[in-house]
């Protein structure tokens, strides 16, 4: 029997990271949404956020316009869509990671991916890890 498939987070700084080195674990995590292995898990702020971070740095990735756009596509097309119904800010050491923590407990997800662990400390309270693009590696490999 397979293992079941992970439900992930994607925090925004492993998509840049992914999108800038192909030589990482955040590649890694991007072949592995590609492949099937993990299931990511969106918010329309989350969308918009990744569209925010893509277009700001779209020199620095070297992507087009229509590569960003067919890329949010793409995440849209393949992940989980979870609607927020509830706001309880600030729990976070950084507020601006607050609406990840939101969409993991609305969405029952336990895993938040991120290079930034350490910002979501306080998310075990809600039954969420926060782990790194090589830890998910790890524990899916």
């Amino acid at each position: 029997m397979g293992k079941k498939k992970r439900r992930i987070i994607l925090d925004t700084n492993v998509l840049y990271a992914g999108l800038y080195s192909s030589k990482g674990a955040s590649f890694k995590v991007l072949q592995a949404i590609e492949q099937d292995k993990v299931k990511t898990v969106i918010s329309t702020t989350l969308l918009f956020e990744y569209e925010d971070i893509l277009k700001r740095n779209q020199a620095v990735l070297g992507l087009s316009d229509e590569e960003i756009e067919s890329l949010l596509d793409y995440f849209c097309l393949q992940s989980e869509h979870q609607k927020i119904h509830y706001l309880w800010r600030p729990c976070l050491s950084d507020p601006n990671d607050d609406h990840l923590l939101e969409l993991a407990v609305a969405s029952g997800t336990s895993l938040i991916v991120t290079h930034n662990t350490k910002d979501f400390r306080g998310a075990t309270e809600f039954g969420v890890r926060s782990i790194t693009p090589k830890e998910l590696m790890e524990e899916i490999s």
